[in-house]
């Protein structure tokens, strides 16, 4: 009886846990939206309208994205920000948050260029990472390998590597981050290894 209890407990938390987190997530990120421009909107129509806030912020960031495809728009926000690193404390946060961005939505500048396996945090443990790009030590060369935290992927730790200790995987980028996001539990049953890596 225990046992068959355990069965449909287990089989609900499996089904009940993945939607209150979905809803969580969705609900902050909706409130956070929804909050930047509800509040003023509210103001000016009168009455509050669930929803309002993120349909502008949505129009507006559409908006933006046209008018900043435009040659004169374009030359403002270039020079909005130019100002915005040469600010010390401004410049320490936009400019992470910017490369984050692109590196995210921007094919050409993927920030994660190639799965590698690698010995982390110490000799015998391995684990999986993203190169990042090559950096010179005086004559050396190494990797700059991110490895993710879970369930997390974008903190970690950032390491610098030889490549002789590097071992390169034949896994996509989306594949290695689902990995993490899953703590290993949606990932290949078997990693096939390339021969060199490719940057």
């Amino acid at each position: 009886m225990v046992k068959v209890l355990r069965k449909y407990f287990l089989s609900g938390i499996l089904i009940i846990v993945p939607l209150i987190i979905t809803y969580l997530v969705l609900r902050f990120l909706f409130l956070t939206v929804d909050g930047l421009l509800s509040p003023v909107l509210s103001k000016f129509i009168g009455y509050k309208i669930p929803g309002i806030g993120l349909l502008a912020t949505l129009i507006l960031i559409f908006l933006v994205g046209l008018f900043a495809s435009s040659v004169v728009i374009s030359k403002l926000v270039s020079f909005g920000e130019s100002l915005f690193f040469r600010i010390p404390i401004i410049r320490t946060i936009y400019g992470p948050a910017k490369q984050l961005v692109e590196s995210l939505t921007i094919s050409d500048k993927r920030a994660f260029k190639q799965v590698v396996l690698i010995q982390f945090p110490r000799q015998g443990l391995f684990t999986l990472g993203f190169v990042t790009k090559r950096v010179h030590i005086k004559k050396e060369q190494f990797l700059a390998v991110f490895v993710p935290s879970t369930p997390t992927p974008f903190s970690g730790w950032t390491l610098l590597f030889k490549e002789e200790e590097v071992i390169p995987l034949d896994l996509s980028v989306e594949e290695g981050i689902k990995f993490f996001v899953s703590g290993g539990i949606v990932s290949p049953d078997k990693f096939n290894l390339k021969e060199k890596i490719d940057i």
